[in-house]
Parts: C-alpha cells; structure tokens; sequence
C-alpha cells in the first residue's frame, strides 16, 4: 500500500511588514481558496489511486469543524472569496452540511462551491444548498457504465447521474462536469460526454490529466492534451474560441459550441498553465496551507492553532506562505518533481 507521508513543513517567512491580503513576490493576489475537508473517497479512480486505497488521516490529525471554519474564517479576513470545499470526497465528511452553513455565515459571505464525484449528492443537494452552498462540480470522466467501473472500480454511475439531476433541482447552478481525458481508456468518447452534458444542460470542463497519482505513475504519453480534446470535439461540434480576455483568472479556455450559447470548457494545466494569473491557495484536511497544487512543501496551522496561536499569527504563517509562491508548477522541465502528498491528500 502506498503511504502519505508527513507534512513538509516550513519555517514561517514574513512577507513584508505591513503586507495586506494574500500577494506573492510576482504580484498575484489569491482570492480563491480550495478546502480538503477529508482525504477519503469511496472511488479508487485508476489515475489517482491504488485499488486497496491509502492510510487515511487519523481523526485526532485533522483539522476539527470549529479549526476550519475558524482558519477559513482566517481566509476569508484576509481577502479570500471563494470556498471551493474538495477531498478526497467532500460528502464523505458527516458533518460538511453544517460546516457549509457556519462558512456561509462568516462575514463577508464567500461564495461557497464544492468539487464531488457525485455519489451521495442525491441526498445531500438539497440540504446543502439550503446550508449554503452555491454551485457544484462533479467528477465524471466517461457515461459509459463498463468504462465507468473500469476506471473508478466501482460500479457506481448510476448513482453520480441522480446525483447530477438532483443538484441541478437544488439550484446548484450552474452545474458542472469536470472529465479527464486518457489515452486509450475514455479518449475516443470525448464527444459523446459533450453531447450527454448539454443535453441535460450541465457544463462540461475537460482537464488535462496531471502528475497526481499516489502511485507516481503518470506518464505524459498516455495524456490527452488539450490540443487533441479540441480536435476531436471538433469532429463532431464547430468550436469558438471566446476572447482571451474574458477569462480573467479562471483555469478554463472557452469555446462556444454550434455559435453558443453553451460552452465547453478546456483546461491545459500540463500543455499550457495558467500559472501566470493563479489566485488559488489550499488547505489540506490536517491544517497544511499549500500555496500550489505541485509545492514541494507547506506550512502547518493545526500545530500553532493547537498551541494556542492568534488569529494574527495564523494570518502571518498564511501570508508567508503565499508570499513563496513560485512562479509556476514546472511540469515538463528538467528539475520538475512530483509532490509526495497525492491529489486525494492535497484537495482537488
């Protein structure tokens, strides 16, 4: 069984005295921040990890309901104004529909939204968005049943489809469809996933599949890039491309299809990063802030919230960690080494 390993923690560097916010040295600003409430899933997707699972985070090493809000809250006083709530699987956390109303109660409100693979959400939409929560994105990479439990070794699409249906009848709008793309395995149904999700009106998002895995076998051959995704929606779908302009901050490059009004969204993290515009930071179920999804390393929050640290001194341990921010993740160059922690520890 593969094994997490601890934290990397860093000495806490100051940004500089009278820093206000979340900047780096590069001049970005994160506003956007992506919460792992929990390391669990109930799938074994293939591209993230092993059959068997992984060691799960202790209970007593997690951060508690009153630590996140508070450290969100933390967040939040400091500029932040999106919540992304991420896993492992979010709603394997019991008590997320409360977290989600006390998150939604900090001032100013955040804009609340949360990343799932949709099993569960049947029950749980309806409730969560009366707590608060704005939007979903659900991850679902095939529509195709035997490629379905092939991929995820369960045999669970059936239950991510209610899951969908029902989060559209909360109100969770706009509903999202996040897919990744792999050579081989679902690549030649790119299309049909398209043409699936506009006829149920979600909006579907395609990510380049990234060094992620806890097994530390991603290999570049066997990814789609984004290049080859357009092509082949292009098969079947006129795609236009929408001003670069107008995408701001966000990760997706946005096509129109069939002139719109619908989109469908491509996200080349590996072929062409949108480091340069980044306004995203993490917090990692056990109180790690990671100020990039591929950092090296992270400083530690539950251990001084544990020991009786500030508010202030929580904001100071945040902003230098941001402040080290690298100017981008690096895949493709020589010196590039994946992170230890996989993406089912770090928060998607």
């Amino acid at each position: 069984m593969t094994g997490l390993p601890f934290p990397s923690v860093r000495a806490a560097t100051r940004a500089p005295e009278g820093t206000v916010g979340l900047p780096d040295q590069l001049g970005r600003v994160a506003r956007d921040l992506r919460v792992s409430v929990t390391d669990r899933c109930n799938l074994r997707c293939r591209y993230c990890m092993p059959a068997e699972g992984l060691p799960w985070l202790a209970k007593p090493d997690m951060l508690t309901d009153d630590e996140l809000v508070r450290v969100i809250g933390v967040f939040v006083g400091l500029g932040v104004h999106q919540i992304r709530l991420t896993g492992g699987e979010p709603m394997l956390r019991r008590s997320l529909v409360d977290v989600v109303r006390r998150v939604a109660a900090l001032e100013p409100r955040p804009r609340i939204a949360m990343t799932t693979n949709g099993i569960g959400l049947d029950r749980l939409a309806q409730p969560l968005a009366d707590a608060g929560l704005d939007r979903v994105n659900v991850s679902l990479d095939t529509i195709d049943p035997q490629e379905f439990a092939d991929l995820t070794r369960r045999d669970r699409l059936h239950d991510v489809e209610l899951g969908l249906k029902a989060a559209s009848a909360a109100g969770l709008t706009p509903v999202k469809v996040n897919a990744v793309a792999m050579r081989g395995i679902n690549d030649h149904s790119v299309a049909d996933l398209l043409q699936w999700c506009l006829d149920r009106g979600y909006e579907l998002r395609f990510i380049e599949q990234m060094p992620l895995d806890a097994q530390h076998g991603w290999d570049a051959s066997t990814m789609i890039s984004s290049e080859e995704i357009r092509d082949r929606l292009a098969e079947r779908f006129t795609l236009t491309p929408l001003p670069a302009a107008d995408r701001g901050s966000a990760p997706a490059e946005l096509f129109l299809v069939d002139g719109g009004p619908v989109t469908v969204g491509i996200i080349a993290s590996v072929t062409a990063p949108f480091c340069a515009a980044c306004d995203r930071t993490r917090l990692t179920a056990d109180g790690q802030v990671r100020n990039c999804l591929f950092s090296q390393k992270e400083t530690d929050l539950l251990g001084p919230m544990r020991e009786g640290a500030s508010d202030e001194q929580l904001a100071a341990l945040i902003q230098g960690e941001m402040w080290r921010k690298a100017p981008g993740h690096g895949i493709g160059t020589a010196d590039f080494v994946q992170p230890d922690r996989p993406m089912s520890a770090i928060g998607g």
